[in-house]
């Protein structure tokens, strides 16, 4: 059997779910920080050989030691493939860049920084191209990230794979404390970091043309981020809108998109989208903007709609259309949860991986 070590910093809900799928075609080590180990213990299937590390923060000198402690245990493993999960840590990059590794596969969840992106690491944008370069095949979630890759950063065609970003509701609905909630007709929910990028500007200015329509409606606002009051300079009604801004606990995130109607990616850039992957696992209808890989994820008019970005006036039109229609809301839900049953399936999507990890080994 294959032996696969799967490297990752971040993006643990997607870790999760691909390591618990791809355990049944490999003998699966997967390796990780101290932090994001205690973030996955609960969930992660016990056939799954887990390694976890000391990582200091980033501007920390002991990140050598980590990063030596880390070869050692890729070292030890002795994979005859190493994936690992995008990362922007420069130590990781200087630890690829003077370190040889075994065929490597790295999957790519944003080609370029989001704007208004204050997480990311100062210099990383430069330093993670190592990873471009030195791994045999990359993994990306939509065509267009494919094509920046080719493009930009000459990326040979051949050693790029588009593979779906699977669905992520099951993981949240595994791990909520109250299992089904029952759906509010018509509450909107804003779920996820609260920076310049996602448009939430936008969806405030559309809501009191959606409530002119729909007084019912109510907007539910989840995550954290920037300073949310600077969006609402004259306070805002606690009857239409409700805000956690936040750190939403695991066990409550399932419970907010089962609540909800319709989620909303008012987005003016996108690369792709958990929050889409979420939605779609518990069956939440989108309503998004018509922008990067959002308009390859979503199937307007089947399992969501697409509007133009920064278009107020048409975004409150496809809200109100959909919150007006419960028969089209019914075969929206339908399809959603179809497709975490095929092109959004985690088993589906760690079969193609396997496939990579073959054509990475071939490039050797």
């Amino acid at each position: 059997m294959m032996k696969v070590a799967l490297l990752h910093f971040c993006f643990e809900d997607y870790t999760i779910e691909l390591a618990n799928s791809l355990v049944k075609y490999v003998n699966l080590t997967l390796i990780h920080p101290e932090k994001v180990s205690a973030v996955c213990r609960n969930d992660l299937d016990p056939n799954i050989h887990v390694i976890s590390f000391k990582k200091p923060r980033i501007r920390d000198p002991r990140n050598l030691l980590s990063m030596s402690t880390m070869m050692r245990s890729i070292q030890e493993v002795q994979p005859d493939v190493l994936h690992v999960q995008e990362t922007n840590d420069p130590w990781y990059d200087l630890a690829l860049l003077f370190n040889q590794m075994p065929p490597l596969v790295t999957t790519i969840h944003d080609v370029y920084r989001h704007p208004g992106d204050r997480q990311s690491v100062f210099g990383s944008e430069y330093t993670r191209r190592v990873a471009f370069s030195r791994s045999q095949q990359l993994i990306v979630h939509t065509e267009g990230l494919k094509q920046a890759l080719i493009q930009d950063f000459q990326v040979p065609k051949q050693r790029v794979n588009v593979l779906n970003h699977g669905e992520l509701g099951s993981l949240y609905q595994r791990r909520a404390k109250t299992k089904t909630l029952a759906r509010e007709p018509y509450t909107l929910l804003f779920f996820g970091r609260i920076w310049p990028y996602k448009g939430l500007n936008y969806l405030l200015k559309a809501m009191p043309l959606i409530a002119a329509k729909i007084p019912e409606v109510k907007l539910i606002i989840a995550g954290r981020g920037e300073n949310i009051e600077q969006y609402f300079p004259h306070g805002y009604d606690h009857q239409q809108i409700e805000i956690i801004n936040d750190f939403i606990p695991e066990e409550d995130v399932a419970g907010l998109f089962q609540r909800s109607t319709i989620s909303v990616l008012p987005y003016i850039e996108a690369s792709q989208s958990g929050v889409a992957a979420l939605s779609y696992g518990i069956g939440t209808p989108i309503v998004a903007s018509d922008v990067g890989g959002l308009r390859e994820i979503i199937k307007p008019e089947k399992d969501g709609i697409l509007v133009p970005p920064g278009d107020v006036e048409a975004l409150a039109n496809a809200i109100i259309r959909l919150l007006s229609d419960r028969t089209l809301q019914q075969q929206m839900q339908t399809a959603a949860l179809a497709r975490c049953q095929h092109d959004l399936n985690w088993s589906n999507i760690a079969e193609q991986t396997f496939d990579v990890y073959h054509h990475a080994i071939k490039r050797i």
